[in-house]
């Protein structure tokens, strides 16, 4: 059997054993809906409780300040829309967020521009750094939303969401954030650090795809998402996917127990790839090395196309990106790599490298063994490639 590795946990992570032998009784014996009154239906509506309590725990907020969502876009949405349409009734039409946010936040903005909203899209540095003096100085009195990812899903540049946060509440602005890429690799207290609102989704971080969360801080008042019954508070109708909700307390609880042995074991994995792929030469590191998320690696190679590297790193038995996965049909170089000022030809040569829990050292050494001939095969067959050594 071919040596398989899977490097692509931003783009979402296997179900974990622990996370899957807590949810599965509720797809089977405790299968009630949690609105009806009898027994069956109260174990689930308790588990739903227990269940908000974990994720409220780990991010340091009361249990009804979350909401459970279908997955971290739907929250994204629910948190731009439903503050900016509240606060429009008070002649606040403005938001301000980043030029490489999720396509989640991107879309959401470009449709209220389309509704009359007014929107500053804060650029960032060869980095992916933002300047916190960029979002103060956008600040306008008829600023609705401050929308800042945490960490970005492509290049792991974690931003400095605290002090972001901080001018916000100052200027009596609302901020949110998109942390569904932090959640589960840095320490998050939504107090602390000032934040209005967060967004997550349980696939990133080992539960299964179709459940998220939205922390909304109290005295806070969203635009109703979804009409219907009572479900989160009258919020968001629907009957609620339990099994989900269940999977994604335990993982976000799970994904904190040895959680400093967890990154130091994440960045070993990623730091030796890295040195490898800097030693084949014409590559360079996208984002930060120092505000980096701990498993992330984004090099970009010179005379190559990203999709011909990832289709050999494919056959070599390797799961890898060149960007977010929820673009990745498209043939346009990355954005978030044009916002850090990258040419279209080296941003079109990108690859990103994902380690999750479930890596080991060997995946890591893998991937530097079969990378540097995969680089040259490629090289070797390229125009450009040819162009940029002989000149």
């Amino acid at each position: 059997m071919q040596h398989f590795v899977y490097a692509d946990n931003a783009a979402t992570t296997q179900v974990s054993h622990y996370v899957f032998d807590r949810m599965t009784p509720y797809l089977s014996e405790h299968y009630g809906n949690p609105s009806s009154l009898y027994g069956i239906s109260r174990v689930t509506n308790l588990a739903i409780v227990d269940a908000r309590k974990r994720v409220a725990e780990a991010l340091g907020c009361d249990p009804d300040e979350i909401f459970f969502t279908s997955c971290g876009t739907e929250a994204d949405n629910w948190a731009i829309k439903g503050s900016a349409v509240k606060l429009s009734q008070k002649g606040k039409k403005h938001i301000i967020t980043s030029v490489f946010e999720h396509h989640a936040v991107l879309n959401t903005c470009k449709h209220l521009e389309k509704h009359g909203f007014e929107v500053t899209y804060i650029p960032v540095d060869n980095e992916g750094m933002i300047d916190s003096a960029d979002v103060k100085n956008a600040i306008r009195p008829d600023t609705a939303v401050v929308s800042i990812m945490y960490a970005n899903n492509e290049i792991g540049t974690i931003q400095p969401v605290s002090e972001i946060g901080a001018m916000c509440r100052e200027a009596g602005v609302l901020f949110h954030t998109d942390a569904v890429q932090a959640v589960g690799n840095v320490r998050i207290d939504v107090r602390e650090q000032n934040i209005d609102m967060l967004s997550l989704s349980g696939h990133k971080i080992y539960a299964p795809k179709g459940v998220g969360a939205l922390y909304v801080r109290k005295g806070i008042v969203l635009d109703t998402f979804m009409d219907g019954g009572g479900q989160e508070r009258g919020r968001r109708a629907g009957t609620e996917n339990v099994a989900g909700i269940v999977a994604l307390g335990a993982a976000i609880e799970d994904v904190y127990k040895d959680f400093d042995g967890r990154i130091e074991h994440q960045k070993k994995l990623r730091d030796i790839v890295l040195y490898a792929a800097l030693n084949i030469g014409h590559c360079r590191l996208n984002g930060s090395l120092e505000h980096r998320l701990p498993g992330n690696l984004n090099v970009s190679f010179e005379g190559i196309e990203g999709e011909s590297l990832l289709l050999l790193l494919d056959n070599a038995g390797i799961a890898a990106s060149s960007g977010s996965a929820c673009t990745s049909g498209s043939l346009d170089p990355s954005h978030v790599l044009l916002a850090i000022g990258l040419p279209h030809d080296i941003a079109h040569g990108s690859l990103r490298i994902t380690f999750g829990s479930g890596n080991t050292e060997d995946d890591a050494r893998y991937i530097s063994d079969k990378l540097p001939g995969i680089v040259h095969k490629l090289r070797d067959m390229s125009p450009v490639w040819d162009k940029i050594v002989g000149s």
